[in-house]
């Protein structure tokens, strides 16, 4: 069998799994956020925490449960990384530098889980496990329930309420996440992933030399990766080490972890909104895009020429021979257009224009299908700028599911597409400027610059994917990379929740002959064309300069 045609059957084989999951999964998560029960354990934590699940709240009062959470779980990991020497469980690690412990609590917390550190070498098994897990499960709750929160902006009509955020926040753990993540422990486990709390252990005699491995809960920690789409591995290597990502088998299992939520909460935003055809406009215009990077990825990675790369039957440096250059292709476009930023490969081994196409899925605002809730509200962002753009053509007020969009509505749609573009381009033009940033990049050119334009595009969207080749660990990089990321998360929040808020005060409006139907492909046409003409706008100056300019030279 060809290697083509190998990774042909694995992405149809993907496909028919999320098909399979979609429905039930996305019918599932509608009835949660719409549940007025609570479940026993539920009741404990709202309990233990002083929350009142059933006060309705208004998108202030939301976005401040939002902001005061992650700001304390902020504190609490920086906290327990810089006491890490002197707790218990630590495998005789040291304590994290500040730097360093404000940039990994920033990434964990924001989803973005960017690591500028090599995890079996600085993270003891508490850090790990207590810390840097239990955001990976919050965090994506997070996510989640702001996307929820618009979606009931949109269902909502002459109310400013938008649920509980505390709520919202407990059920996405209890309720989706945990039970998720058991599951998917399990079959990682039973497939070679390591599930342990050893220490560190010398495996063999190397070149005149010891290795050494430590253990881990590597597998919970994996699932939870994948499925809360945050990326942070456990060791260094990521999902290309052998205890994370044992075979070819937990490879395409892990890219339907990766993929499984944010596809199937299209499906939530149907049932919640009242008609299901609207999800799956939002699923087709994913799912276009998706499937459009993939093929894109594969004429790039397959089409190398030259002696090495006929030879290897494609570009081959940098990507596992367990998995191949078509299952390694799917990981990497899967991974940087969600925000979950796990990697098998080396996206800065992959070819010039493959490299762009990583990061031109980051800069399309991970929407296709995108993280855990992040992708589901900026893909609805994108679907209110496509309906205002029709309208302007047309020449009549756009509505979108009854709700019309006004100035206002326009102007926190057009604040939140804005917020991204200006921290990355902001801070990549910083480092470029700057000496000591520069001086961390091992690549000259404009394979430097895109280590560097990799990096914030990274950060701000919330990915945590490394395009390698830049020393990140620096003062520089790790204050501004974790400033990055949590303006790149929050700042769009606040914007999300007004205008949920803004759309739910709002008397619906009756469809009319002259009403835009959202809900046929024609629509999908014109959404998937103004994502990509608004991220080539925005970005394709700095793409020339970099991946682009490196495509054209090879």
């Amino acid at each position: 069998m060809s290697p083509f045609l190998a990774a042909v059957l694995q992405l149809l084989a993907l496909i028919a799994a999320l098909a399979l999951a979609y429905r039930p999964l996305g019918d599932y998560m509608a009835k949660v956020y719409s549940s007025d029960r609570h479940l026993r354990v539920e009741k404990w934590i709202y309990k233990a925490i002083g929350a009142d699940p059933d006060a309705e709240m208004r998108w202030p009062a939301y976005l401040r449960g939002v902001l005061v959470f992650s700001a304390v779980s902020v504190l609490f990991l920086y906290a327990l990384q810089r006491l890490q020497g002197s707790l218990p469980g630590s495998l005789g690690f040291a304590s994290i530098d500040p730097d360093q412990a404000f940039n990994t609590a920033a990434s964990f917390v924001s989803n973005t889980n960017w690591q500028s550190y090599y995890g079996e070498q600085a993270m003891g098994h508490l850090v790990q496990t207590g810390g840097l897990a239990v955001q990976n499960f919050v965090s994506a709750a997070v996510g989640i329930a702001v996307a929820v929160a618009l979606v009931r902006g949109f269902a909502r009509s002459r109310t400013g309420e938008l649920g509980n955020f505390w709520a919202d926040l407990v059920r996405g753990v209890v309720r989706i996440l945990l039970p998720l993540s058991v599951v998917g422990a399990i079959v990682l486990v039973a497939c070679g992933a390591i599930q342990n709390f050893s220490g560190i252990h010398e495996v063999g005699q190397f070149m005149g030399g010891s290795q050494q491995w430590n253990g881990g809960a590597v597998a919970s920690q994996e699932v939870i990766k994948e499925l809360g789409t945050n990326g942070g591995g456990y060791f260094n290597a990521n999902s290309a080490h052998p205890f994370e990502n044992p075979n070819a088998f937990t490879n395409l299992f892990e890219i339907f972890l990766i993929l499984l939520i944010p596809f199937s909460l299209t499906r939530t935003f149907g049932r919640m909104v009242g008609s299901v055809k609207q999800g799956y406009a939002i699923l087709g215009t994913m799912a276009t895009v998706w499937v459009g990077f993939v093929l894109l990825m594969w004429a790039t990675e397959f089409a190398g020429h030259g002696p090495a790369f006929e030879a290897a039957g494609g570009a081959m440096e940098g990507k596992e021979t367990r998995f191949g250059i078509g299952a390694s292709s799917i990981f990497a476009v899967s991974t940087t257009l969600t925000s979950t930023g796990a990697v098998d490969s080396f996206h800065s081994s992959y070819t010039g224009l493959g490299g762009g196409i990583t990061m031109l899925g980051m800069m399309l605002g991970e929407i296709a299908p995108g993280g855990v809730g992040s992708g589901l509200y900026g893909m609805l962002i994108m679907a209110i700028i496509a309906v205002f753009i029709a309208g302007l053509m047309v020449g009549r007020t756009p509505e979108y599911l009854g709700k019309k969009i006004s100035t206002r509505e326009i102007k926190f749609a057009a604040c939140y597409i804005l917020v991204t573009p200006a921290l990355v381009l902001g801070f990549t033009a910083a480092a470029m400027a700057l000496d000591t940033p520069a001086n961390s990049m091992t690549n000259s050119g404009a394979h430097g610059f895109s280590e560097i334009l990799y990096a914030y595009t990274s950060g701000a969207n919330n990915n945590g994917s490394a395009f390698a080749g830049l020393n990140a660990d620096t003062t520089w990089f790790n204050t501004t990379i974790g400033l990055a990321m949590l303006l790149g998360r929050f700042l769009p929040m606040v914007f999300v929740l007004a205008l949920a808020g803004s759309l739910a005060e709002q008397k619906p409006v009756p469809e009319t002959a002259g009403t835009l139907r959202t809900d046929k492909p024609l629509y999908v046409g014109l959404l998937v064309g103004t994502i990509v003409i608004i991220t080539g706008l925005t970005y394709f100056p700095a793409l020339a300069l970099g991946p682009l300019a490196e495509g054209l030279a090879s």
